[in-house]
């Protein structure tokens, strides 16, 4: 019997207790104001619903589980409005409800998943479109602008405003690419599996995933990576790390920059303030990317001051903050290389500048360290 129910009941999903109360406070949140708004909205005409019940099944997707493709934007709004016109139809033109209702959510499926626009709550509004009673069949197509529309669009924003607050980027962020643009895989890819590997499992899988693609590669490539972490020697970043480290300010101008990384042979140099704290890291990549080259001399180009000004940047002014790559990701002494090899797979970095608790720069760690480290390591066993 034990076993029994051990297969009915589903494993704990490996969430802190304060994402579940971020998720439940968030559609708390989410649920009484769009109720509130939609309270607003329809003091001049009572008989309209102010908020309806699939909006409930909405605020657990958008606040649980953002990251999920069926919590996306265009899911909840075309697919909320697709059922809903669905749904409309068909209690217009088929009297009986039990045959209505299963062309509602068979045909909103089909079309929801067309457009790419899958959201299961959807279903319950195609539902309630035909079961909803007189209330909600006078309003004819009325219905898909208010309140399917109207609550959908509330709901979302504050989505997109509490989830963002409490730390969970949304709408979902699409992965930053690392390819270089060339035929060679990207380097985390050359370690194990491709993509091209996954999109074929998943061919063969042939069923809807409620989890991102890119997500879902990134799971199982991080997997593949802490396995190989495990595995790997126990050196730190202290022991391999440069410690004669040549940095800048973030008031160096270009030139002086650019000389240093030329008469060190240098591709990257930390940027420093006042205080010897890491504020930045500027690049070969960066020269290349934000700067233009003026009678031997880099300068500040068009496209990039003109970003410069939107972002509300300080004026620029040929100096090393307007072209240096800010935050920076850096890791600590005791950090090891093991986990620096994960960072550098995973976000496509050259350099991780070493800094101690209060951010004071310590040292450097290049790729090219931890590739020499991990042969001796290699040699001595």
């Amino acid at each position: 019997m034990r076993r029994a129910l051990r297969r009915l009941l589903p494993e704990p999903a490996p969430i802190s207790s304060k994402e579940r109360l971020r998720a439940a406070s968030g559609a708390l949140a989410g649920i009484l104001v769009t109720g509130l708004i939609g309270s607003l909205a329809l003091r001049a005409d009572a008989s309209l619903p102010a908020l309806i019940a699939p909006m409930g099944a909405s605020a657990v997707l958008l606040f649980a589980v953002p990251s999920s493709p069926l919590a996306q934007p265009w899911s909840i709004l075309c697919g909320n409005i697709v059922a809903a016109l669905v749904g409309v139809t068909a209690a217009m033109f088929v009297d009986d409800p039990f045959v209505a209702s299963a062309l509602a959510i068979g045909l909103a499926i089909a079309a929801m998943m067309t457009l790419r626009c899958l959201h299961p709550p959807s279903g319950a509004i195609a539902l309630t479109a035909v079961l909803g009673g007189p209330a909600i069949h006078e309003l004819g197509y009325g219905f898909v602008l208010w309140p399917v529309a109207g609550n959908s669009l509330a709901l979302l924003v504050l989505a997109l405003i509490y989830n963002n607050l409490t730390g969970r980027p949304y709408p979902h962020a699409i992965k930053p690419s690392t390819d270089h643009g060339t035929a060679d895989p990207a380097p985390i890819e050359r370690i194990g599996f491709t993509s091209a590997d996954l999109d074929d499992v998943l061919k063969e899988y042939d069923e809807f995933l409620d989890i991102d693609r890119d997500d879902l590669e990134t799971i199982l490539r991080r997997t593949e990576l802490r396995s190989y972490r495990r595995r790997a020697s126990h050196l730190d970043c202290n022991i391999i790390m440069s410690r004669d480290v040549v940095a800048v300010a973030p008031d160096n101008s270009l030139k002086e920059a650019h000389d240093l990384m030329r008469a060190h042979h240098f591709k990257a140099l930390p940027v420093t303030n006042d205080r010897a704290e890491v504020i930045g890291i500027v690049t070969q990549t960066d020269f290349l990317d934000k700067a233009n080259w003026t009678k031997g001399r880099p300068r500040i180009g068009f496209a990039h001051r003109l970003r410069l000004v939107l972002s509300g940047a300080s004026a620029p002014n040929d100096t090393v903050k307007d072209i240096m790559t800010a935050p920076v990701r850096t890791v600590g002494p005791d950090t090891p290389i093991a986990d620096a090899i994960v960072i550098f797979a995973e976000e496509g970095l050259h350099y991780l500048p070493v800094t101690r608790e209060n951010n004071k720069l310590v040292g450097i760690v290049s790729q090219s360290d931890v590739l020499v480290a991990m042969l001796a390591d290699a040699a001595a066993s």
